[in-house]
């Protein structure tokens, strides 16, 4: 009996820069351009027709973290790029074992690796004919040389290392080393992407809903990902922060180090919850937050609660789980606590919701200092590098407990650190007050860095219920 080969039936029409990929056998290339121009498409249909025609090869898709990866491209891969490939069986997913990585696997023996920086072991011990790197100015110039190693693997007649995306400030490394003739850069447009742009040039209801959401960014916000710029913000607030230096790897914080949280209240806009650890000399780090809007103040009290409890024995059933619940189980010997509890809550003035919070976690909190200039000037001394060559204030990678898929949509930032980029003064030249904007996490910080190092005011404390 003679079996029908399998037809597989896809259709992607290329346009623009995307066209270009296609035929680009650069060692370096960069896609780079504004949201939404179908730069991660593009990469992700070469990888999977590459995988296709070249029977034996071996890919890598990757990202800073492998969780960032999984709900972004790799959706795109498996909805947009290989359903087809899916459905007939000829591409299958390997969840991953102790000795090999996850992976797709094709049925002409080519293997799509999926990985993250945060755990490179396994992907970085293989070696690949193609890597694609998602959002690129997430990972280091020197993680970006490490890949660069890894392309020996002979399958083709050249070997790449591609990526994508959103354009960052004019000194980015990434920006650099193109301007340097060591990566091509290709310029994508929201013009190249079908979905929002027809033939003709007017746009299609997919892209009239979206560009309206770029066109209402302002700053360098706009300029980044609605034109396409490389540009920095003028008039930031804190020059001080760098990247290289403020932004760590996580970790846990030690048992003896000093926990606070600190929260700044909010509904349509986002509410903000920063856990920080001081160690022994003082130093601050952010390690965990919360940054969600359109959730009310005793949900993100049972969050947090999640995040600093596990079960230790038999809880009940229960339909809802409420913050409540966590402290019974926890007063019952059901639960415990995995970290030491905060010294303290420090708190947005909102009385109504101060109290809220503190009923629903049990713990008392005090109002913050609230003055902004000298606030200001406290975080920024913090962030100055000193005699030790560090500075007193630092932020773990990856800090946010759920991402807010409308802020993400609305192009808006999702945590501190995306905030520290944008906050700008209103007059550069006064440096007396910030632009209202996107300012929750900052505000946040500013309140936690006060408590530190600003004496000399009233403190008043709302009560809460008994710690448990």
């Amino acid at each position: 009996m003679i079996t029908a080969p399998v037809v597989l039936q896809h259709f992607y029409e290329p346009w623009g820069t995307a066209r270009e990929l296609l035929h680009c056998r650069d060692t370096e290339v960069l896609m780079s351009g504004p949201a939404g121009t179908g730069k991660s498409r593009a990469c992700l249909q070469k990888l999977h027709l590459m995988c296709l025609a070249n029977p034996g090869m071996r890919g890598l898709i990757l990202r800073k973290t492998l969780v960032s990866l999984t709900s972004t491209g790799l959706v795109t891969f498996k909805e947009h790029v290989a359903s087809e490939a899916l459905a007939t069986g000829i591409l299958k997913f390997f969840g991953g074992s102790a000795k090999e990585p996850a992976a797709y696997k094709y049925g002409n023996g080519s293997t799509l690796v999926v990985g993250g920086m945060d755990n490179p072991t396994k992907i970085m011990s293989s070696e690949y004919d193609v890597i694609y790197v998602q959002e690129a100015i997430e990972i280091s110039e020197d993680d970006w040389e490490k890949l660069l190693t890894r392309l020996r693997n002979g399958k083709l007649s050249f070997h790449q290392l591609m990526a994508d995306t959103n354009p960052d400030a004019e000194t980015h490394w990434l920006n650099i080393r193109c301007q340097n003739g060591k990566t091509t850069m290709l310029r994508c447009t929201h013009e190249d992407n079908p979905v929002l742009f027809n033939r003709d040039g007017s746009k299609t209801s997919a892209g009239e809903a979206y560009i309206g959401i770029l066109d209402g960014l302002t700053g360098v916000r706009k300029q980044r990902l609605r034109h396409g710029l490389w540009v920095a913000a003028e008039g930031i607030v804190y020059e001080e922060y760098n990247p290289k230096v403020h932004l760590v790897d996580k970790f846990a914080p030690p048992e003896s180090w000093t926990r606070w949280w600190c929260v700044d209240f909010g509904y349509t806009n986002p509410f903000v919850l920063q856990c920080w650890a001081e160690d022994p000399d003082g130093r601050l780090y952010l390690y965990r937050e919360i940054y969600h809007s359109k959730r009310l103040v005793e949900d993100h009290a049972r969050d947090i609660l999640l995040q600093v409890t596990k079960v230790t024995g038999r809880v009940p059933d229960r339909k809802v789980l409420t913050a409540k619940d966590i402290r019974d189980d926890v007063r019952a010997g059901l639960r415990e606590w995995t970290e030491p509890k905060p010294r303290g809550i420090i708190c947005d003035h909102d009385a109504e919701d101060r109290e809220t919070l503190s009923k629903h976690v049990g713990i008392s909190n005090t109002a913050a200092d609230k003055r902004k200039k000298i606030g200001i000037q406290a975080v920024q001394s913090r962030m100055k590098v000193i005699e030790d060559g560090r500075p007193r204030i630092f932020f773990m990678e990856n800090t946010v407990v759920e991402r807010d898929p409308e802020l993400e949509r609305k192009k808006l930032p999702c945590s501190t650190v995306e905030e520290l980029a944008t906050y700008v003064w209103e007059d550069k030249a006064t440096k007396e007050e910030p632009v209202k904007e996107n300012d929750h996490g900052m505000d946040t910080m500013r309140y936690m860095v006060a408590e530190r190092d600003m004496g000399g005011r009233p403190r008043v404390r709302t009560l809460g219920g008994r710690r448990r």
